[in-house]
């Protein structure tokens, strides 16, 4: 069963994912490149930068 901290832990976990996602994916695709980024990576990335 979880406890209260590791739930809390994963909502934080979950809604810093989603931010990264929408703010990633409102980016044109120049400027995506320009961070060296590619359309199909940030899912990748936002999952890494939510841990």
């Amino acid at each position: 069963m979880l406890n209260v901290d590791k739930l809390a832990k994963r909502l934080r976990n979950w809604n810093r994912y989603r931010t990264t996602v929408r703010e990633l994916s409102q980016l044109s695709d120049r400027d995506l490149s320009d961070l060296g980024i590619s359309r199909g990576d940030i899912r990748f990335i936002a999952k890494k930068h939510a841990r």
